[in-house]
């Protein structure tokens, strides 16, 4: 537990939050109108491994998404095409499968495919994580290429995502070792320095290593650890351009958000869905007796043992219940 969490413990703000949350858990999720996450591939996308990401094609029928070996040692970024309503075998993308290649994340044209990697620059090899960029082409994906300009720095990016005007929204560690967001515009096709997206966004303590920026920038989607109020691990939050300052980020509720890790946002080309990764399982579920050997071996060999897994929710559910 770190430092700044077991300060709000001790005054009792959290339990008292805590105490809310579960109220609130229990009328949200029996209210007609809320809908539950819908697991997406069941077995076949989300499985026993460990999976996140869900980048869709502008089609719909094709998903870019992360499979890690824990901990964190290698990151495959993989493809899955939908046939007939149903999500195929995933494959390795031809580019990846030899570094730890992370959160893959499509530009709203759908023609370019964002995403992090340790890979060596120049024929070095890196400790670092800079973002990378590779484009869909008739012939299939071309080489990646670390982007240029003030995206990438002397530390790690870990995420980024682009608005339709071609404007640059990233997490980076380059401010004190803490990963905060930031933004680079792009002017006359060059990308400007990056500027900090302001105290009601970046804080002491907190650590955001995703950013989702929504096309038209009216409102970004982080993944934080340490932002308050918190279910108690990385959280999803929202926060909303209102004329050029970003609101003070707000939680995304009981329905998305649990116990365990939410994290790794994305809208669908179409705007009508969030997909988000969470680690929800056993851990998480309300249980009235202990795990037998037998339970407890059989669920962590299940698609639901705690590792990651893709899901998604009404956009139009999101923005009803964290409107601003």
């Amino acid at each position: 537990m770190n430092k700044a969490l077991t300060k709000v413990l001790a005054s009792g703000v959290l339990l008292a939050f805590v105490s809310i949350l579960l109220l609130a858990d229990s009328s949200a999720q029996s209210s007609p109108d809320v809908p539950k996450p819908e697991l997406i591939g069941e077995d076949v996308v989300s499985t026993s491994f460990d999976e996140f990401g869900g980048a869709l094609s502008s089609d719909g029928t094709a998903l870019y998404f992360d499979v890690t070996v824990p901990p964190h040692y290698l990151y495959v970024m993989c493809e899955s095409h939908l046939l007939n309503g149903k999500w195929q075998r995933p494959e390795v993308l031809p580019f990846s499968g030899s570094y730890r290649d992370t959160d893959p994340v499509l530009t709203p044209d759908g023609k370019t495919l964002l995403f992090a990697s340790d890979r060596p620059r120049g024929g070095i090899e890196s400790h670092s994580f800079y973002i990378w960029g590779v484009d869909k082409t008739e012939k299939g994906w071309s080489e990646p290429r670390a982007l240029e300009g003030p995206v990438n720095s002397a530390g790690s990016q870990v995420f980024a995502s682009a608005a339709r005007n071609g404007n640059l929204y990233f997490t980076s560690d380059r401010n004190k070792g803490q990963f905060d967001i930031y933004r680079s515009r792009l002017v006359d096709g060059k990308y400007q320095p990056a500027e900090d997206l302001g105290p009601n966004i970046n804080g002491e303590g907190i650590w955001s290593l995703e950013a989702l920026i929504a096309p038209d920038e009216s409102y970004l989607l982080i993944g934080s650890f340490g932002r308050q109020p918190s279910f108690g691990n990385s959280d999803l939050f929202i926060s909303y351009n209102q004329n050029g300052v970003w609101s003070k980020p707000k939680n995304l509720g009981p329905v998305i958000n649990t116990a365990a890790r939410e994290y790794s946002p994305r809208i669908t080309p179409d705007g009508e869905w969030l997909i988000f990764t969470s680690e929800r399982g056993m851990q998480t579920d309300h249980r009235d007796q202990p795990f037998s050997s037998e339970e407890f071996s059989s669920r962590a060999r299940s698609t639901f043992n705690g590792l990651g897994n893709l899901y998604r929710i009404p956009m139009e559910y999101v923005l009803r219940f964290a409107a601003p």
